[in-house]
C-alpha cells in the first residue's frame, strides 16, 4: 500500500505540471507534495518526507499570496495599426482555436473591442457586436492560459458593466458548444437562452441590469 501511495503522488506532482494556470499548478502540486511527505515519513525516508513537506509550505506561500494580491485591471482600445494584436493572435492561435473554432472576427469594424490589461500585461482580448436594440454579441473573450482564474470575466462583466450600458447595450448573448467555455459562461452570471441559435450553438445571455 505504500508504494501505491508512492506512485499516487508521483502521477499528481507529474500532472501538476501540465495544467498551463499557475493557480491550477499550485493546488495540485501541493496536493502532490502533502502526499509524497507523508510517504516518506511512513517508509522512514526523511529526506523525502521533509523536502516534500518544505514544497507543500513553499505552495501555500504563493496560494495565499495569489489570493490575497491585489490585481489592476485597465482596458485599452486595440489600435487596427498595431502589429502586436497580429502577434497576439497568432502566439495564441492553437488555443483560440479551442473556443472559437471557426469564427473570423472582424477586430477591425467591431461596436466594441479592447484589450484587458491585468497588472500592465495584456491578458486578453474582448471584441462585440450589436445584435438586436440593446443586444450585444460576445463575438470574442479570450484570456491566456496563464490568466485563466475567472478574475478577467469578473472584472468586465461585474466591475466594468458600465462599458456597455454606456452605449446602450442592456444584455449581452454569445453562442458557443465548447464545455469549458460553458462553464466560464455560467460562473460569470450567464444562463441559456434557448429562444436564440446560432449554427447549431447553444446561446447564453447576461443582463446587465
Amino acid at each position: 500500500m505504500l508504494e501505491y501511495l508512492g506512485y499516487l503522488a508521483s502521477v499528481v506532482v507529474l500532472v501538476s505540471l501540465l495544467m498551463s494556470s499557475a493557480k491550477k499548478l499550485r493546488w495540485i502540486n501541493l496536493i502532490g507534495g502533502i502526499i509524497f511527505s507523508v510517504y516518506g515519513f511512513l517508509i522512514g525516508a526523511l529526506p523525502v518526507g521533509i523536502m516534500n513537506a518544505c514544497i507543500s509550505v513553499i505552495n501555500i506561500y504563493y496560494l495565499y499570496k495569489m489570493y490575497h494580491s491585489k490585481d489592476y485591471f485597465k482596458t485599452l482600445e486595440i489600435d487596427q495599426k498595431s502589429q502586436y494584436l497580429k502577434y497576439f493572435l497568432k502566439f495564441y492561435k492553437d488555443d483560440i482555436t479551442k473556443f472559437f473554432p471557426s469564427t473570423e472576427i472582424d477586430f477591425e469594424n467591431a461596436d466594441i473591442s479592447f484589450y484587458i490589461l491585468r497588472n500592465i500585461v495584456p491578458a486578453g482580448i474582448f471584441v462585440g457586436n450589436k445584435l438586436e436594440d440593446k443586444i450585444l454579441e460576445v463575438d470574442f473573450d479570450y484570456v491566456v492560459p496563464t490568466f485563466r482564474d475567472f478574475k478577467m470575466g469578473e472584472y468586465i462583466y461585474k466591475e466594468k458593466k458600465g462599458l456597455f450600458l454606456d452605449k446602450g447595450f442592456e444584455s449581452l448573448v454569445t453562442f458557443t458548444n465548447n464545455e469549458k467555455h460553458e462553464k466560464y459562461l455560467k460562473r460569470m452570471g450567464f444562463y441559456r437562452e434557448d429562444t436564440l441559435s446560432k449554427k447549431n450553438l447553444i446561446c447564453y445571455k447576461y443582463d446587465l441590469k
